[in-house]
């Protein structure tokens, strides 16, 4: 057929009327059940499609969920967008995913396309390279909930769900100084994400309660690409005295690393313990194993789209907006590549 099927055309085929085709579609409990399913099959069969569009008109719900990542090819940010889906579908809503690229310009234009969209919530994990959120205010102007996840914005009031990432940067570096390690070098992305820069307070944390001074000559930031992992390792290895530790804030560039090193005739943990971050599959892939953090990254996409779609409900009483933090359990998995003493 030419023209698209209305309901009227299935209530004059069905013999209904064009009222019980309308709540049937839209799941009306005032209609029994074989009625609705006579009228989901002729629908289908005459191939009869649901206007979203005048239905979120009346409604003022798309049932659509922004969501804004730095980047899609990240094992980390797939976990996070694969707990977002379970609990979005759960809820009848659909995600429209875009990538940041790391790029603030890239994701203001991302913010724009949703707005435009009429999306009824956004999710965001900042770029990089972000460096204002004024163009978030056109939501929190009409009051459409933002709520961001790992990479989180300060002083905008909303919701940010995250990891204790002082204390797992903490715990990372006690764990080295327990082995032995007395010079560990951290590897880390830029220091103005709250991610970083808090892993990088947690590290002089633990130096400072070992009563060791922290050196930020053995502090490297790197963008973590492949190209970047060979320049890691060089400089590694150019520090004097040598690098008995060291903590990067990325599985696979912890794993890239271990395996240049050993190419160059370094023994992990021997000569010096290997620790990462994330638990990505690559830590237990690498061998030896790689000490990393557990990040529930699955945990982290439930529990700030649960949050969202209890705010689209009326179920959070406006707190969406007034809760600073949701701070997730995070814990240091211990395997063979920084294990220098057993038990």
């Amino acid at each position: 057929m030419s023209e698209d099927i209305t309901i009227y055309d299935i209530a004059k085929d069905l013999g209904v009327s064009p009222t019980t085709v309308s709540r049937a579609l839209n799941d009306h409990p005032a209609v029994n059940a074989n009625t609705k399913k006579r009228i989901y099959d002729r629908a289908g069969q005459l191939g009869y499609r649901f206007n979203v569009f005048a239905s979120s008109l009346r409604s003022k719900r798309t049932n659509n969920v922004g969501v804004i990542v730095p980047r899609l090819n990240s094992s980390f940010q797939s976990s996070v967008l694969a707990g977002m889906e379970k609990v979005a579908n759960e809820a009848g809503l659909n995600l429209i995913i875009s990538q940041s690229l790391e790029s603030f310009e890239k994701e203001i234009a991302n913010v724009k396309t949703m707005y435009k969209s009429r999306v009824d919530g956004l999710l965001v994990s900042l770029a990089e390279k972000t460096t204002s959120y004024d163009h978030f205010k056109p939501f929190l102007d009409k009051k459409i909930p933002v709520l961001f996840f790992d990479r989180v914005a300060s002083g905008l009031g909303c919701t940010g769900v995250v990891i204790d990432n002082t204390q797992a940067g903490y715990d990372a570096t006690a764990h080295l100084l327990a082995q032995g390690c007395t010079r560990i070098a951290h590897v880390l992305g830029n220091p103005a994400v709250n991610v970083y820069a808090d892993r990088l307070k947690g590290y002089r944390y633990a130096l400072m309660d070992q009563g060791i001074a922290f050196d930020p000559e053995l502090v490297l930031h790197s963008a973590f690409t492949e190209e970047a992992i060979d320049a890691i390792v060089d400089w590694v290895m150019q520090r004097n005295p040598k690098v008995t530790g060291l903590f990067v804030s990325n599985d696979s560039a912890a794993a890239s690393c271990i395996r240049i090193l050993k190419k160059r005739g370094l023994r992990i943990p021997q000569d010096i313990a290997v620790v990462g971050f994330n638990n990505e599959i690559i830590s237990r892939l690498i061998e030896p194993n790689l000490t990393t953090t557990n990040y529930p990254g699955f945990e982290m996409g439930e529990v700030a789209m649960r949050n969202l779609v209890n705010h689209l409900d009326g179920q959070s009483d406006g707190l969406l907006q007034k809760t600073n933090m949701i701070t997730l359990r995070s814990e240091l998995i211990i395997r063979e590549s920084s294990l220098r003493h057993p038990g």
